[in-house]
């Protein structure tokens, strides 16, 4: 089993904020003339980056549930907007909503083994497609428990 990340997403609420930010992000990135691509900034580079790019991806924690990932792509070394250095975790652009998973605030990321990783949504053995609820109906089902 690949080894994951788990990031809290603060200032986000759903999936499709999420989405939009980093569509918008992207959109800034081209204005500028660079390559569009999306990353997070952290100040704790990862140790075990062979592992980690060997299928792992960073799995977002939004109001306190982990409730979408994304594939990891690359870390890179990088500046944030003060100009401190930090390291870039570059991520594949596809959002992909999980089997949402109750997840305690915690500061920075976390590793995450194999074994803890949610099922990806509409994948499971159930095949029950939840991943194409509507996005309003799922927020209720997630607050409910009931997926």
């Amino acid at each position: 089993m690949s080894l994951s990340i788990v990031k809290l997403c603060v200032g986000v609420a759903t999936i499709e904020e999420l989405a939009a930010w980093q569509d918008d992000f992207a959109k800034m990135q081209k204005t500028r003339g660079e390559p569009p691509r999306i990353f997070h900034a952290t100040l704790q580079t990862p140790k075990r980056q062979a592992e980690l790019l060997e299928g792992g991806s960073l799995y977002w924690v939004i109001k306190g549930v982990i409730q979408v990932r994304q594939r990891l792509v690359a870390f890179e070394d990088g500046l944030k907007d003060d100009g401190s250095p930090c390291c870039h975790i570059v991520l594949d652009r596809t959002l992909v909503p999980v089997r949402p998973v109750p997840r305690r605030a915690f500061q920075g990321w976390r590793y995450l083994s194999g074994d803890d990783v949610p099922a990806d949504l509409g994948v499971g053995a159930r095949g029950d497609g939840a991943a194409s609820i509507p996005p309003e109906m799922r927020r209720a089902l997630i607050e409910l428990g009931l997926i």
